[in-house]
């Protein structure tokens, strides 16, 4: 299973922090490329700040860390962003999906998906909730699909039952 972490502005007042993160991974035997960080738009806000953010996510890839965009396509993200970072994965904001039925909405987002995988990323769509954009989505070659359609939050020792339900049904 891809743990994912959030990734703040916050983080980056510890120089030190992705080396914590990394001694952590070790200890506890965590596969390279098992961990995906994820960066919230709240990381670029000047260009001080993106010159660290693009030096950090060069270090995430020698820790053995994978890196992703969040919410890509609100706030400040761009597609500038996709040209400077070497990031693994960018996940689509719901604002992408609300109005599905719309062929504009569905041009942009094949789009963004086939441009995103001639530059060897992957796309996740987040915040999925009806089966309208799940049926959309897989007409596309979208790699992964999160949100409400699937599971709503759940306590922890639920996830383990759904868990060990799955691993019986193999």
């Amino acid at each position: 299973l891809m743990i994912s972490i959030n990734i703040s502005r916050r983080h980056f007042q510890n120089p030190a922090f992705l080396e914590e993160y990394a001694e952590i991974k070790e200890r506890y035997g965590i596969a390279d490329g098992q961990i995906e960080l994820e960066l919230t738009e709240s990381v670029f806000f000047n260009e001080e700040q993106i010159a660290l953010v693009k030096q950090a996510v060069f270090r995430m890839h020698q820790l053995g860390f994978r890196c992703s965009l969040d919410d890509f396509g609100s706030g400040f993200s761009s597609l500038g962003l996709l040209k400077s970072f070497d990031v693994d994965a960018i996940k689509l904001d719901r604002i992408f999906f609300e109005d599905i039925a719309q062929k504009k909405a569905q041009d942009i987002l094949c789009c963004l998906i086939e441009l995103a995988h001639r530059l060897h990323i992957q796309v996740v769509a987040e915040g999925i909730e009806t089966e309208e954009q799940l049926d959309f989505l897989r007409t596309t070659t979208c790699d992964m699909v999160q949100g409400y359609c699937y599971y709503r939050p759940m306590a922890l020792q639920d996830f383990f039952l759904l868990l060990d339900g799955a691993a019986c049904s193999r």
